[in-house]
């Protein structure tokens, strides 16, 4: 099985009624055990990736495999081999929590799966809320039980749809912790996520999509390498530095007081260049930060980038 991708992706579209082209022939290869990052913006497609992934939506044309089984053809089987943690709250209010994850064991055959519950609700901070019935939950205990209901089978492949929204810190981290274990185990993870900083933290391989294309896959640190050429420069002076020259003015981004923000670009204005100037300056440097590029940035400058193309 290792050597089949966990999720393969070819041509794949999806046209709405009323002609609404949400998937505009997307070709993509998770491997096995990978921790991927599935990126873009609001409308971009990847809610309708994941749908049909998971069998709620019926793709137009293409192909879409789960470890080589057809996510239609195949719907039963590739749908064992897939956990999906949903963007909404949908569950059951008339379970208590532990009867909501027996039932779901039971929809994928798994009579006796007690103990991976228990485990799976301490991981999650649910153990106190066992018999607690669903519907009496926050939203954000009810987000936990989600987590635990796409997991509970042992899925090879989980998918995580804004797994973190509108949840705090606290299970944040503890779902992070758990999801990386998982994911040290040979699991695949596949995030999708509005808090970059997770992407940038977490996953190995990130795709970005726009308008229901695939507009970027790499490595992460090669979409940082390629997608921001400029880093931020913050300087901390022991007075105002009135009257800067005209080559720090143009990349001045910010002031307040003794401090100054730059945008320094690898190209037009090398650091050192910028440093040497600085140090030429009447008032007296007395701290420097230099900002690598975020995925953030990246992110940001790579759908600038296809909009101007676009043009």
């Amino acid at each position: 099985m290792s050597e089949i991708p966990a999720i393969h992706i070819r041509g794949l579209r999806k046209t709405y009624a009323g002609g609404l082209l949400a998937l505009a022939g997307i070709d993509l290869d998770v491997q096995p055990g990978e921790f991927f990052g599935l990126l873009g913006p609001n409308g971009a497609g990847k809610s309708t990736l994941i749908n049909i992934l998971s069998g709620v939506v019926r793709r137009s044309s293409g192909t879409a495999e789960v470890f080589g089984f057809d996510v239609e053809r195949e719907y039963r089987r590739s749908r064992q081999l897939l956990g999906v943690v949903p963007q909404e709250l949908a569950y059951d209010p008339f379970f208590t929590v532990r009867e909501f994850l027996r039932w779901q064991s039971g929809y994928f055959g798994l009579r006796h799966n007690d103990k991976w519950i228990d485990e799976l609700m301490a991981e999650m901070d649910l153990a106190s809320k066992a018999d607690t019935n669903l519907r009496m939950l926050s939203g954000g205990m009810k987000r936990r039980v989600l987590i635990a209901q796409a997991l509970v089978h042992r899925p090879p492949v989980v998918v995580l749809d804004e797994p973190t929204a509108g949840v705090d810190v606290e299970l944040r981290q503890g779902l992070w912790r758990f999801i990386r274990r998982y994911n040290a185990e040979g699991h695949t993870v596949i995030l999708t996520t509005h808090y970059l900083e997770e992407a940038e933290e977490l996953c190995d391989r990130i795709a970005i999509l726009q308008n229901g294309q695939v507009v970027a896959l790499d490595q992460k640190e090669a979409l940082l390498r390629r997608g921001s050429s400029h880093r931020i420069l913050t300087v901390t002076f022991d007075r105002d530095p009135d009257g800067l020259p005209e080559v720090l003015t143009d990349l001045l981004l910010g002031s307040s007081e003794a401090v100054r923000t730059f945008r320094v670009s690898s190209g037009t204005h090398p650091l050192g260049d910028i440093l040497k100037i600085l140090q030429e300056l009447p008032a007296e440097i007395i701290d420097l930060h230099l900002q690598e590029p975020r995925l953030e940035d990246a992110f940001t400058d790579i759908l600038q980038q296809q909009r101007d193309d676009g043009d």
